[in-house]
């Protein structure tokens, strides 16, 4: 399966800058067009009051608003060096919705991270979870401070469900030549959920793979698999990302919502 071509969602957080690097190299190697994409809602005041002053206000917000998209313009131009062809996509509206629209021409989505000790990235953000929910492509996940990635030694979480199985086939272009794949199954149904199969899928594709079963975790699933992947000193984890709506909130499985706030290295998501 050929990328083509390659989205990152640009914000002003700190890490940023090392989500467009890493981007930009995924595209390099892949011969992919890189797209950056950023949205910036125009928060204007309720129109109450003195309507000239209302309008002095929004006009300064769309002012602002105009000005952060450039900021984020030039911030993806600095760093996105690396790639063969760039695009750049951006519009004064919510950033999330906006994503998803441009996200039809992409095979694969990067976003940062969004844990409680993150950083706020302001109003050009959006929500990585409701991203995954909706986006029906593949999500890269990307901690701060991570600007390259190898994909040499990668962690599988395996369940026998729809989305672990997509997810499998989404990671096929980044296991062209890992050093090492783990497919990885951890809870009471370890031994009942296929890894060996997946195993197997993997190993028709010329890839080394291992099996682990874990029944009885010691800590939580996400922590025994995050875990587990810094022991194996893995740099990508691939698995299934598992959640549902209610009243617009996105509600989410244990182990998704863990791995989305604390994962130490990329995972690569899909719903």
């Amino acid at each position: 399966m050929r990328i083509s071509n390659i989205m990152v969602s640009v914000d002003l957080g700190a890490a940023a800058a090392d989500r467009v690097q890493l981007a930009a190299g995924l595209a390099e190697r892949f011969g992919s067009k890189l797209t950056g994409v950023a949205g910036r809602p125009v928060l204007g005041p309720m129109p109450v009051g003195d309507m000239l002053e209302v309008e002095r206000a929004w006009a300064a917000e769309e002012r602002l608003a105009d000005e952060q998209l450039a900021e984020a313009k030039a911030l993806f131009e600095r760093e996105a060096g690396q790639a063969p062809r760039t695009d750049w996509c951006s519009a004064p509206t919510d950033p999330l919705t906006y994503l998803l629209a441009q996200a039809r021409s992409a095979e694969l989505v990067v976003v940062g991270r969004q844990g409680p000790a993150d950083g706020d990235p302001g109003p050009t953000a959006l929500s990585t979870g409701a991203l995954l929910m909706e986006v029906g492509r593949p999500v890269l996940v990307v901690p701060p401070g991570i600007e390259r990635l190898a994909a040499k030694r990668i962690v599988v979480a395996w369940k026998d469900t729809r989305e672990a199985r997509r997810a499998l086939h989404d990671a096929l272009p980044f296991l062209g030549r890992p050093e090492q794949a783990f497919v990885v199954a951890v809870g009471p149904d370890a031994h009942h959920v296929g890894a060996e199969g997946a195993a197997e899928y993997l190993s028709g594709h010329g890839i080394k793979v291992t099996t682990h079963l874990v029944p009885s975790p010691a800590i939580g699933p996400a922590d025994e698999l995050l875990r587990f992947a810094q022991r194996e000193e893995a740099d990508l984890i691939v698995m299934g990302a598992y959640g549902h709506s209610r009243l617009r909130e996105w509600i989410f499985g244990g182990t998704t919502h863990d791995v989305l706030q604390t994962t130490p290295v990329c995972c690569l998501m899909s719903h």
